[in-house]
């Protein structure tokens, strides 16, 4: 969805300038210091297992011989003092992709008694990840060892990025020292912002001849690591966003603004239609059943869409509307086209959503950049929720997690003077809360016919995004291949033992979104069980499944961000035979909460009640919102680890 409005501001900003601008990048002769022997290790972080010492980064905007070009120059040091990052570091890894070409490439090693070891084109390796498809060239490292240094400088040629970029200035580990620098033709104005304490950037414009620069230097970034679980790293990392705002050659002010891009996709999304295209639309919507309300409507037209148009993003686009009915196949500006002609067909009042993926690119409602309009939905305003048009598996009221609980830009249709044209407003994208994501399960364990082997029964029922990982296999995977899979499921609540009965109830895509996908299980428990003289003891906590831990012996450094909220009711039924005495039973009293601004907002309680030879266990456990701060992580973990430490409660029978 990028491509027409870059293409656009490219002409505007960078074809003009050829006309006074078209020279060389100002680093093409870049290099490290060639007389350099050793490199020192500032004091404070001579024991750290690994230390970014020097890192300096260069892009230039240019062009030359009439073409647009970016370049850019990447030089690191990185001090290796661990076996960790020995063996991290013993292929130094090429970023570059098919869009990019290598201008300079070349590495060397300080070893700690002074040798050094160069590394240049000749040793570029490549290597293929077969699952993904993707090549990597590398550098093999031969001989690193604790102590050692190893420096590397490339220099890519790349197409400019205007309309948006994010460069990520911290890392897992520590950086002693930064340099950043854009440089860019002169009568370029560029518009950037910092994020999580980086230092603003500094304008330089009397550095260069005809050009002008901006710098970020900075020192002693902390290492923010990306190993505790819960959370969303790349919002809290020290970043710098930086898009073209203004071209004073031609007077361009406020480029990649999100109201002409709302007026240009919706003048591109909703063209008049021809008789031939009008036709075949309207044979296509026959097919497509009605419904009693306008919720299940949209369900309908997303199902029929999924099922009948094969979405491919990187296939040619069609230039009319009958032609991806009849093809049957579409990318992904033909599936949105498709989507719209049939919604306004069915006069479903709808909105084009555009938003970016929260755990890489945050929505940045204060800085307006084509960068964060990546993804897409389609908002219903009757019903107050979304749809994603390309991901097959999703269904109303569900859509990716990954773009949810995000800002975005809802694109609504407004007339003015009998012209209808595209009104471009910031809003908020809610997700499906606990009512949709719930889960329950009603367990029955019967000791009456053998107190060594008690019968147990589960009911378990996965709703919304829970019910999501399981509904669509049925579609995809062959019979067998779905027996093995719900085999595996099985097992997290029999405790690996094999079952005796397993049945599956609202299988496939038809359910998704309107019931849970739900799972009958019976088996023995006699592993569960132990004996100690006259005492049975059964690991009861354990029929709910293996959960979550969350213990580290670190201080936590960041807010909890969860996926989507999520609930789960427990109900368990304990039948006795007559006379049996039960020791534990207070153990299932539990009650760990998080509140937050005076609302409980996480919960794990737990209580019993017993009449006669029957138990009757409930428990409760809820995630109502996705970020929970820091200073309520310690709260939020005793919620996560009650469920855990449910799951290690046994109860002692005598009979």
């Amino acid at each position: 969805m990028k491509t027409l409005p870059k293409t656009i501001y490219l002409l505007i900003a960078l074809v003009s300038t050829s006309l006074f601008y078209a020279q060389d990048y100002t680093f093409q002769t870049y290099d490290w210091d060639p007389n350099a022997k050793k490199i020192e290790i500032p004091e404070k972080y001579k024991n750290e297992n690994e230390v970014i010492l020097k890192r300096v980064i260069k892009t230039e905007i240019t062009v030359k011989d009439n073409k647009a070009a970016q370049f850019h120059l990447m030089h690191d040091q990185v001090y290796i003092n661990s076996n960790d990052a020995i063996e991290r570091n013993n292929k130094i890894y090429i970023p570059f992709n098919e869009k990019e070409s290598s201008i300079t490439t070349k590495a060397r090693v300080f070893q700690k008694d002074g040798k050094i070891i160069n590394l240049n084109q000749k040793d570029v390796k490549e290597e293929t990840d077969e699952e993904r498809g993707v090549k990597y060239n590398y550098f093999a490292v031969n001989g690193l060892e604790k102590g050692a240094v190893i420096e590397m400088i490339y220099i890519l040629r790349e197409m400019p990025e205007l309309d948006g970029e994010t460069l990520k200035l911290q890392d897992e580990y520590p950086i002693a020292s930064l340099d950043f620098e854009l440089i860019f033709p002169e009568h370029l104005v560029f518009k950037t912002k910092s994020y999580n304490g980086l230092p603003d950037a500094k304008e330089n414009n009397d550095k260069f001849p005809k050009k002008g620069s901006l710098s970020v230097v900075t020192s002693d970034i902390p290492a923010l690591t990306d190993e505790e679980k819960y959370s969303n790293r790349d919002v809290l990392l020290k970043m710098l966003r930086y898009k073209l705002d203004e071209n004073l050659y031609n007077n361009s002010k406020n480029l990649y603004n999100f109201k002409e891009f709302a007026t240009m996709i919706y003048d591109r999304f909703n063209p008049e239609l021809d008789k031939k295209e009008q036709k075949t639309l309207d044979e296509f919507c026959k097919s497509i059943p009605n419904a009693a309300n306008t919720q299940d409507q949209i369900w309908n037209i997303e199902n029929k869409i999924k099922k009948s148009i094969t979405y491919n993003r990187f296939i040619e686009g069609k230039e009319k509307l009958n032609e991806i009915i009849t093809s049957k196949q579409a990318n992904q500006s033909d599936i949105l086209r498709l989507y719209l002609a049939v919604f306004k067909k069915f006069n479903i009042e709808h909105n084009m959503v555009f938003t970016s993926n929260r755990y890489k690119i945050p929505f940045d409602p204060e800085f307006e950049s084509y960068e964060n309009l990546n993804d897409m939905l389609i908002y219903f305003p009757a019903v107050k929720k979304f749809i994603t048009p390309t991901e097959i598996e999703y269904r109303i009221p569900l859509i990716p997690a990954n773009i949810a609980n995000n800002y975005g830009l809802f694109i609504k249709s407004k007339e003015f003077a009998g012209v209808k044209m595209g009104i471009g407003e910031v809003g908020f994208i809610d997700i499906p809360g606990t009512e949709i994501t719930h889960d329950t399960m009603d367990i029955t364990v019967d000791f009456t016919e053998d107190i060594d082997n008690p019968l147990i029964t589960d009911k378990i029922n996965f709703g919304g995004y829970s019910g999501l990982n399981f509904q669509p296999i049925k579609d995809f995977a062959s019979a067998e291949q779905y027996q093995t899979i719900l085999k595996s499921v099985a097992e997290n609540y029999t405790v690996d033992t094999e079952y005796k009965t397993l049945k599956s109830e609202n299988e496939g895509t038809e359910f998704i979104g309107k019931k849970p996908f739900t799972l009958n299980v019976t088996f023995e428990g006699k592993d569960l069980m132990q004996k100690a003289g006259t005492n049975h003891l059964f690991s009861v906590g354990q029929v709910i499944g293996r959960q979550m831990e969350l213990y580290q012996e670190d201080k936590r450094t960041m807010p909890v961000e969860i996926d989507y909220p999520h609930s789960y009711t427990r109900t368990i039924r304990i039948l006795l035979p007559k006379g049996t005495t039960v020791q534990n039973l207070d153990k299932f009293n539990m009650d760990y909460k998080t509140v937050i601004n005076g609302k409980t907002e996480a919960a794990f309680t737990s209580k019993y009640t017993q009449k006669g030879d029957e138990i009757v266990v409930e428990n409760t456990e809820y995630y109502n919102i996705i970020n929970y701060p820091l200073d309520k992580f310690e709260d939020y973990r005793a919620v996560i680890n009650a469920a855990a430490d449910f799951n290690k409660i046994v109860i002692i029978l005598n009979k």
